[in-house]
């Protein structure tokens, strides 16, 4: 196989893990071998899901001062519902209420069904949540779930992908989610 980039990579990255594998992958390779692939990916990734991660600088104190003011979090990924929780728990611990990866019977983002499932969790409404992403799919997400969106500049897109797609409202540091919520971030 191709080895491929770091930037090839990220534009992969956020429709599954199963899509991921079938864009890196050399065009016209058959379904048996993505297969194949994919399973040996899966086996690696389950022990591996966090390597090279870590969170973004400052979005722990971020999540922090939201708990700490009431806010209640909760992550919506396309990774998969295990490394989801891993990873959660591994970098973030008590600081989401809800997580909710790929798994079985939500079908995964664009599709609105996480968010929805997120929301419904909290017995919320669609406009008492704000989604805050990174890519297309997740401003996708948002807007069929009709909930309002915030897109951050520092993932997996550049600013002027998220501009080009429609994004309105884009931040460029964590601690603007704090000024969007109405948080003092110094108090």
């Amino acid at each position: 196989m191709p080895e491929r980039s770091l930037n090839e990579i990220k534009s992969f990255v956020g429709n599954g893990t199963r899509r991921l594998v079938e864009q890196a992958v050399p065009k016209g390779t058959d379904a048996k071998s993505i297969d194949e692939i994919f399973t040996t990916f899966i086996q690696y990734y389950k022990d591996h899901c966090a390597l090279k991660t870590r969170p973004y600088d400052g979005i722990k104190e971020v999540l922090e001062k939201l708990k700490d003011n009431g806010i209640l979090t909760a992550v919506v990924s396309n990774k998969a519902d295990y490394a989801v929780k891993k990873l959660c728990q591994e970098y973030f611990d008590g600081l989401f209420d809800y997580s909710v990866g790929d798994k079985e019977g939500i079908r995964r983002k664009p599709y609105p069904d996480s968010l929805i499932s997120v929301i419904e969790h909290f017995e919320a409404k669609p406009d008492e949540a704000v989604y805050i992403g990174d890519s297309e799919v997740d401003y996708q997400t948002a807007q069929n779930a009709g909930v309002d969106v915030i897109m951050v500049s520092w993932g997996f897109r550049e600013e002027d992908f998220l501009i080009s797609i429609g994004a309105e409202k884009i931040i460029h540091e964590p601690k603007e989610i704090l000024k969007e919520m109405g948080i003092d971030s110094c108090a």
